[in-house]
């Protein structure tokens, strides 16, 4: 890795430890991802179900 990668790097995370309002606003969007990843698996899983359940409805259905 370049050096000057790897300094921009150590300064920006230096910048960020120091700053309260970064540690909140960080933990909010890892909050916020693992909702939306919680949500998705839900809705995958469910829809699943429900096309089985409303294909079974069908086929009975005359």
């Amino acid at each position: 890795m370049p050096m000057f990668v790897t300094r921009y790097f150590l300064m920006l995370t230096s910048y960020l430890r120091e700053r309260e309002e970064g540690a909140t606003a960080v933990e909010y969007g890892v909050m916020v991802a693992l909702i939306a990843a919680v949500i998705i698996a839900s809705v995958a899983a469910l829809g699943t179900k429900l096309k089985g359940t409303f294909d079974f409805v069908t086929s009975v259905l005359p």
